[in-house]
């Protein structure tokens, strides 16, 4: 009698490891939990790496779209060994789960062992065969394709269930039944028997326009084992109504090759029919941020940390005095900066970015419930005038740690750590990050106060813009003013920038405005006075937090 797998039969919380699952464990996970999950195709490193940061939480390496990637059919043309490369670079690039599209095995339950032993060396999470005929031919190419004998393919499931090294590795059995003309009694068939072989999930296929048979398939089934649908063809079909059929997982199979296709082909007409690069440079990702998404800044990091040791002199101060009254509750006992942030407080994330850049020397100005922040490895100040002062003061009571080079943070942040490499690699005195896509960063409500920052060259986003500019003026009600960017909070101060700042300090306590006071404001004295303040433009990458919506895509961004 075959188990039936309920998919309410275990709360998400009890299938968890208890640190840190295993791809393949997330990957059963998504299979075996009540909420239907998603996964998206990708078919190199570079993909895989947009798709882990568009927040989903699989990847489908899609045979047909790594073939067409190395310009073949997808016909078996490809063999398993360069699938089994380009899937290396895919895990080693991402920390989600990859569920790879292994044709029919490439050959008989042999070919199936090594197959799956292979992929668990390479912490790949799970493979989905078909029962078809090897060589393969791709779904949706003719009518009536051969399917393989039920018996046989069972040996091949059996196979490769046997050989995996990794106890939640999953191995999922696609049914071509529907696809090649078979009759829904006969896909109902081959699903019992492959689950009865050890299949992990049944991928049911069809290439109909509607999802009729998918969702009568899925009522028949009645939970024996976890679904999992291709709606390629019959995509306009409502998520909600595979929701309602217990579908457990959709697989966006092949659109960011289809859609990488359209891209290059519009790109390469516009420059061979403008014999010029100013109609398209606007219109595609700058080589920053290609260098970005591959990891070019943790190589500098690292550098820094290996090659070259890192400037022990380099201090930060962060300044965490406030409440952040407006999340409520969350800050009744603790404030913002210890709010928690996917397990750990919001300071601690913060901390570890600027100890990853060789930044451990880290005074924090605490107000606001001080004892409760309670991190290793930082000196905590304190501003006992928390409540009735602003951040000039804050950092007024940390002005003996103003020398040297210097990092200033807000307490309410967090960025991606290139951001931080490369402030640390600018040569002024005051630099300022400066996010100069302020306005589709997509983080923040378009009507809420900024720090607007003026400059005296607004971002390009041309070829490798890296330099500073000149910073103007800031301005926190900037309606009737030129934007050029936002100023997130996050400061680098040379031996002498520490100085100037110091000694403006002393100034303004003495002339009475100190105690209320922003950064910006004391930044804009500076640049009145005509001391060089400058900007380092960045493009988005990081969030503060001042309300409830803030930490949600706090949270989702980490």
């Amino acid at each position: 009698m075959t188990t039936t797998i309920g998919r309410n039969s275990q709360s998400p919380q009890t299938r968890a490891n208890a640190e840190a699952p295993t791809k393949s464990a997330r990957l059963k996970q998504m299979l075996l939990a009540p909420e239907l999950a998603f996964i998206m195709e990708a078919h190199n490193g570079l993909s895989a790496k947009i798709v882990e940061e568009a927040g989903f939480s699989g990847i489908w390496a899609s045979g047909l779209a790594m073939s067409a990637a190395l310009g073949v059919r997808d016909n078996n043309e490809a063999s398993w060994t360069q699938v089994l490369e380009q899937l290396e670079f895919m895990a080693d690039a991402t920390g989600i789960p990859i569920l790879v599209d292994g044709d029919t095995g490439y050959g008989n339950f042999n070919n199936v062992r090594r197959l799956v032993a292979k992929l668990c060396q390479r912490g790949i999470a799970g493979v989905c065969i078909e029962d078809k005929l090897f060589p393969k031919t791709n779904s949706f190419i003719g009518e009536g394709q051969p399917l393989a004998d039920i018996d046989e393919f069972c040996g091949r499931i059996k196979a490769g269930k046997d050989t995996q090294t990794d106890p939640d590795f999953c191995l999922v059995a696609r049914v071509e039944a529907l696809i090649s003309g078979w009759s829904m009694e006969e896909a109902l068939r081959r699903a019992e028997a492959y689950h009865e072989a050890g299949a992990d999930a049944i991928l049911i296929h069809s290439k109909k326009s509607d999802a009729d048979e998918i969702v009568e398939f899925a009522n028949k089934w009645g939970g024996k084992a976890p679904v999992v649908i291709v709606p390629t063809m019959y995509y306009r079909t409502p998520t909600d109504a595979f929701r309602e059929a217990a579908i457990s997982l959709i697989i966006w199979a092949n659109h960011n090759m289809r859609a990488s296709i359209s891209a290059m082909r519009e790109t390469s007409q516009r420059i061979m029919a403008d014999q010029s690069l100013v109609g398209i440079e606007d219109n595609v990702v700058s080589v920053k941020d290609v260098f970005s998404l591959v990891g070019q800044n943790e190589l500098a990091a690292a550098e820094r940390r290996y090659f070259t040791a890192p400037d022990a002199g380099t201090k930060a101060i962060v300044l965490a005095a406030s409440q952040g009254s407006k999340l409520g509750p969350l800050t009744a006992e603790r404030p913002k900066c210890m709010v928690d942030v996917r397990g750990q407080p919001l300071l601690k994330r913060l901390v570890s970015t600027l100890n990853g850049s060789g930044v451990n020397d880290v005074s924090v100005i605490c107000g606001y419930k001080p004892d409760t922040v309670d991190l290793p490895r930082i000196e905590k100040i304190d501003n006992p005038e928390f409540e009735n002062t602003g951040e000039a003061a804050s950092l007024a009571c940390a002005a003996d740690k103003l020398e040297g080079p210097c990092l200033l943070s807000y307490g309410d942040i967090l960025f991606r750590p290139y951001i931080l490499d490369a402030l640390l690699s600018t040569d002024g005195d005051i630099v300022c990050a400066v996010d100069a896509r302020w306005q589709g960063a997509g983080h923040r409500d378009p009507d809420r106060a900024i720090d607007a920052v003026q400059c005296t060259e607004r971002f390009t986003g041309s070829y490798l813009e890296e330099d500073t500019v000149a910073i103007t003026g800031f301005d926190n009600s900037p309606s009737d003013t030129r934007i050029d960017g936002e100023f997130i909070g996050l400061i680098k101060l040379s031996g002498p920038g520490a100085t100037l700042v110091r000694n403006e300090l002393d100034v303004m306590r003495e002339d009475g405005t100190l105690a209320t006071a922003d950064l910006p404001m004391l930044l804009q004295r500076l640049v009145d006075k005509g001391v060089a303040v400058s900007a380092l433009y960045v493009t988005g990458h990081w969030l503060d937090v001042d309300d409830a919506l803030d930490l949600a895509r706090m949270r989702n961004m980490v």
